[in-house]
């Protein structure tokens, strides 16, 4: 993280950041150690770059005009262009990821605007992907969503009158502030002594909100341009109930991302919904693990079965995506030795055929099962009785009339 004191030096921006977890890095000593009334902080998913110390968030930079802190999340799709353009020009970079390109463009952009304001929106324009943007001065805080709106921002307030930024609302309630509103795609907000701004010059009719978020990466207290995602993951689970039945004696889901969506699939039904497994909430997402091996050791360490409840039941299992295929296989292999008698698997998302260039880490075809199996294969390779999938027709259901980006399932790119 990065703060500093508005009312101090010009500069006076002091930061720290290294890998590990956010309770290894930040001590209650650290912490103490940086002062100030403003901040960002940024928590790394490596989609782009080598995940190392160089690559951390937030970058801050000392140039001809001050200081400037920035953090990213999402991907550009141009940052090699970009990049080239600037070693051109004697530009030299000391990290691997297109956050820097950002931050490089902003402060050269920044010795000819009149304003920092001016910079970021000069330089959105030459971005093109999937960006949700922080920028520190000394003076202001500057948030930006991209244009399509792939990337999430939402807006806050402090019991106090201070304002915090966040890339999920669930963040917000974590610290005790009241949600605001979503930043809207391709707005860019200001937030100085004088209080916030907000510039909609780069607004557009056309925007792609992410699919994933609803289905798997948000967490389920969150909202989401006005969705709440638990009601989106209860309807994908009933829509599933509906166009394929199953004859169970209990509908259980992959915890956590696929209860909600079990529970939709049991009120539509009308089989039981109950609990098959124990989570250990000290291992982190699977389908992230960068090895094979890493991802198969961490299914077994992050869930148990309850034996007493599957042993001699047939069972719905609910998941919302099937990615690489290793946590699903794992998780009928480990039912069907605690005595569960058949497993009807329903994935409450349509196959995942197509790399994600947004800012999701899917990075080829060959790591989607989807796109090498059939759902015939797929369902004989993991072990199931039967498997379904979402119909991609049927994603308006979550979402309404959302417009959404569904690139990794059907290859239409909105960019």
């Amino acid at each position: 993280m990065a703060v500093c004191d508005r009312q101090g030096e010009k500069g006076n921006i002091t930061w720290h950041k290294d890998m590990g977890l956010v309770s290894e890095v930040f001590s209650k000593d650290r912490l103490a150690s940086l002062k100030g009334n403003m901040g960002i902080g940024h928590v790394r998913y490596s989609t782009t770059g080598a995940s190392c110390a160089e690559n951390a968030q937030p970058l801050v930079s000392a140039y001809i005009k001050g200081t400037l802190a920035l953090v990213h999340n999402g991907n550009l799709i141009n940052t090699d262009s970009l990049r080239l353009s600037l070693q051109k020009t004697g530009a030299i970079f000391h990290t691997t990821t297109d956050s820097e390109v950002i931050a490089c463009l902003i402060a050269r952009q920044r010795t000819q605007a009149a304003t920092v304001e001016e910079a970021v929106l000069s330089v959105a324009k030459q971005l093109k992907g999937g960006f949700a943007l922080l920028i520190m001065s000394p003076r202001k805080l500057i948030a930006l969503r991209d244009p399509l709106g792939l990337k999430l921002l939402c807006l806050g307030r402090l019991s106090d009158g201070s304002y915090v930024m966040a890339s999920e609302s669930c963040a917000l309630s974590a610290v005790g502030a009241e949600f605001i509103r979503d930043i809207l795609p391709g707005e860019m907000i200001t937030i100085t002594e004088k209080g916030l701004k907000s510039d909609l010059s780069l607004c557009q009719e056309k925007q792609a909100h992410c699919i994933f978020e609803y289905i798997y990466f948000a967490r389920l207290d969150s909202t989401l341009d006005g969705i709440p995602v638990y009601d989106a993951r209860i309807r994908a689970g009933r829509a599933l109930a509906k166009a394929f039945p199953a004859d169970a004696d209990l509908v259980t889901g992959v915890p956590d991302s696929g209860l909600a969506a079990a529970t939709g699939f049991s009120l539509e039904s009308g089989i039981p919904f109950a609990l098959a497994f124990q989570k250990n909430s000290y291992v982190g997402r699977t389908f992230i693990k960068p090895e094979q091996s890493e991802r198969e050791t961490a299914v077994r360490m992050k869930l148990s079965v309850l034996a007493s409840v599957v042993k001699d039941k047939s069972l719905v299992l609910i998941d919302d995506s099937i990615v690489r295929g290793t946590t699903i296989a794992s998780l009928i292999r480990l039912l069907k030795q605690a005595g569960a008698k058949a497993i009807h698997v329903r994935v409450c998302s349509p196959p995942f055929l197509y790399p994600c260039y947004y800012g999701t880490d899917i990075p080829n075809n060959r790591q989607l099962i989807a796109s090498s199996f059939s759902e015939e294969e797929l369902c004989q390779k993991i072990g199931a009785d039967s498997l379904h999938y979402m119909n991609i027709n049927a994603l308006s259901l979550m979402t309404g009339q959302l417009p959404l980006c569904q690139a990794c399932l059907n290859s239409v790119y909105p960019l």
